[in-house]
């Protein structure tokens, strides 16, 4: 899960620093970049929740045993794919060095 979380962070920010490069304000920049990495950063979310959700619901024997990691798996995916689209942006906003205008 932590693997995936920085991917997307990774992927987020680069996209916001590319989106810079071509001429874009940061805050439409990190805007856009939100648009164009969500589809991505859901797939990979989803994909790896579908190849967990036959473990979250197994029935059978040695079920009982991974159900517990699909379950924490699922989740943690499911809540840093909402917080990595809201709190990444957020924080490289506030961290990035500001231009102070010359007078």
């Amino acid at each position: 899960v932590i693997g995936i979380v920085a991917k997307n962070g990774i992927l987020l920010l680069d996209a916001e620093q590319r989106f810079r490069e071509i001429g874009f304000a940061p805050e439409e920049a990190m805007i856009q970049a939100g648009r164009r990495r969500l589809r991505p950063i859901a797939m990979t979310a989803i994909a790896t929740i579908a190849g967990m959700a036959p473990l979250a619901f197994g029935i059978g024997s040695g079920s009982e045993m991974l159900k517990p990691l699909a379950v924490a798996v699922i989740g943690g995916l499911l809540s840093s794919m909402v917080l990595s689209l809201i709190f990444t942006p957020a924080i490289q906003f506030y961290l990035r060095p500001r231009k102070t205008a010359e007078a």
